[in-house]
């Protein structure tokens, strides 16, 4: 028999009381807390435990969706029995992808796309504008019971929500994208995926932060979860997986929207270079998972008008910036305390991993003193506080990426191996003041 309680739920980040309280304990958000009646149902399963010795050791084969970007962040594919939760802007191309995968998954089997934003036309109008074909089912619902009886019905292999934020339980007062709601939904497509082997994906709002909206516990449920990212107006979008228990995290997939809908980009490596040789430009190779792509940072300094110098870093985190900017000061003898320092990574791609600190030591080094970097020049490494240059990760691939574009003359750090690359020039390293010093004799 159902229990029903009254609770009161944070709307930002889910946390429950059973209290009304000013602010929440576990964000510190003000005034959040919404009283809510949930219902705890009562199950009838019952699971036994057995022997490891017994349980199958069988593999799920992988099933393409015929788009290699969208395969690599999955890890080769999907699994079947996966959850798998998608999180972007609006307008940044969520239907638009998931509609292009549903096209080719017909091929593999039933595909129901349920909408709770759009109606069927509308569906069926973006399906005509991407030349996709009328194999696969749509249903314009938001009561997850009807959606869960039409699953039991057509017994689909692949299932689309979008969005989850629309889904509601009726079981539930609360209004649909709720905390309580949301949470319940997810934890009702999960369960219908493990439990028939049908893979699921959830398309989720994020919230002014940047965070799919709902409770955090959202992302602990699935099994992957993937954020779509970008300008909306800009072309191109990078489809990146933060979780993932069925293959490598931090992997990227590159597509650039169009009026036939996401294209593929094959090589994009050159879209992250402006093609320029300027002072205050550096390039160096970023791994995002498994793939090297070079990218380049800029930088720019100007006499501050003000008592305090300015520093701001867009694709760069801010702090590692001002601690780049202390050590140049202190190990390489660079006047910067006077200085405004802005620096950029071209193309809107985001430098998360510590090899980029000298093309970012280089970038601001080259503008402070007027001298551009010679043409096909790449450089990578760490640095610490006293100035070494410190080995990174996977440098091979990093060369054999940089040598394939043009980029024959690499600065790295002396402390590795070097590796034997035909064509390459390696230019060992082993602080950031004999990097300094190397750029000024290229003069």
């Amino acid at each position: 028999m159902a229990k029903t309680k009254t609770v009161f739920v944070c709307g930002e980040c889910g946390y429950e009381s059973s209290k009304w309280i000013g602010k929440c304990p576990s964000c510190g958000s003000w005034n959040t807390m919404i009283e809510e009646s949930t219902v705890q149902l009562s199950r009838s399963d019952v699971s036994h435990a057995v022997p490891l010795r017994l349980v199958s050791e069988h593999s799920a084969e992988r099933i393409s969706t015929r788009i290699d970007e969208l395969d690599r962040v999955l890890g080769g594919g999907i699994v079947a029995g996966s959850a798998i939760l998608l999180g972007g802007d609006p307008g940044i191309g969520k239907s638009t992808l998931l509609m292009q995968a549903a096209a080719a998954l017909c091929e593999k089997g039933k595909v129901l796309y349920v909408t709770g934003e759009e109606s069927a036309a509308q569906l069926k109008m973006r399906a005509k504008r991407l030349g996709i074909g009328d194999d696969m089912f749509i249903l314009a619902q938001t009561d997850l019971s009807a959606v869960e009886d039409e699953c039991g019905r057509l017994k689909p292999q692949f299932v689309i929500i979008d969005s989850i934020q629309t889904m509601y339980c009726p079981e539930l007062t609360s209004a649909a994208g709720s905390v309580s709601q949301v949470r319940e939904a997810t934890q009702v497509l999960t369960r219908y995926a493990k439990s028939t082997g049908s893979s699921v994906f959830i398309v989720g709002h994020v919230t002014k932060e940047g965070a799919i909206a709902g409770p955090r516990v959202l992302e602990h449920m699935v099994d992957t979860v993937l954020y779509f990212e970008g300008d909306r107006h800009d072309a191109f979008r990078l489809l990146r997986a933060v979780k993932n228990r069925f293959g490598s995290t931090n992997e990227i997939g590159v597509f650039e929207m169009r009026d036939t809908g996401m294209a593929e980009v094959k090589d994009p490596s050159m879209l992250f270079l402006s093609g320029k040789t300027a002072a205050g430009c550096a390039v160096t190779c970023a791994m995002e998972g498994t793939r090297p792509m070079l990218a380049e940072v800029q930088a720019l300094i100007n006499l501050t008008a003000f008592g305090n110098p300015r520093r701001m870093a867009t694709g760069l985190d801010l702090n590692r910036l001002v601690l780049l900017l202390a050590v140049l000061e202190k190990k390489a003898g660079l006047k910067l305390s006077d200085k405004d320092v802005y620096a950029n990574v071209v193309g809107g791609l985001k430098l998360e991993e510590r090899a980029g600190d000298l093309a970012v030591a280089l970038s601001i080094a080259s503008c402070l003193s007027d001298i551009p970097l010679p043409k096909g020049f790449a450089v990578f490494g760490e640095i610490s506080l006293t100035g070494e240059v410190r080995s990174i990760s996977r440098l091979e691939k990093r060369v054999q990426e940089c040598v394939r574009l043009g980029f024959v003359n690499i600065m790295l750090p002396k402390a590795e191996p070097l590796p034997q690359i035909k064509g390459a020039k390696l230019i060992p390293v082993s602080d950031v003041n004999d990097a300094v010093l190397l750029l000024m004799k290229s003069h």
